[in-house]
């Protein structure tokens, strides 16, 4: 019996569309290098836009942890992308 995971694999390769693979300058993956292990189990990558990062956080706490490192932080993200000019924090899932 063949896997759903298989079976969309298959499907995806008969429609001739290619996956992307996140870059190793993908915003996403600077973020996962610049965090410790325990905080990014709080957050989840949202999205880059025009040099915006934003990030999801779990709760309020998590919230006001990361908002006091954030310069510190983008500091970190500055030294592995120009690209990123801010970050912005908000509730959400993160699951």
């Amino acid at each position: 019996m063949e896997t759903i995971k298989d079976t969309i694999k298959s499907v995806v390769q008969a429609l001739g569309v290619k996956q992307k693979a996140l870059s190793a300058d993908s915003p996403a993956v600077i973020l996962k290098k610049a965090l410790t292990r325990k905080e990014l189990g709080h957050i989840k990558f949202n999205y880059f836009r025009k040099g915006i990062l934003s990030i999801k956080v779990d709760s309020s706490s998590w919230l006001y942890h990361l908002s006091l490192q954030k310069e510190d932080l983008l500091a970190k993200l500055r030294k592995r992308s120009k690209a990123i000019k801010d970050i912005h924090f908000c509730i959400g899932e993160t699951k």
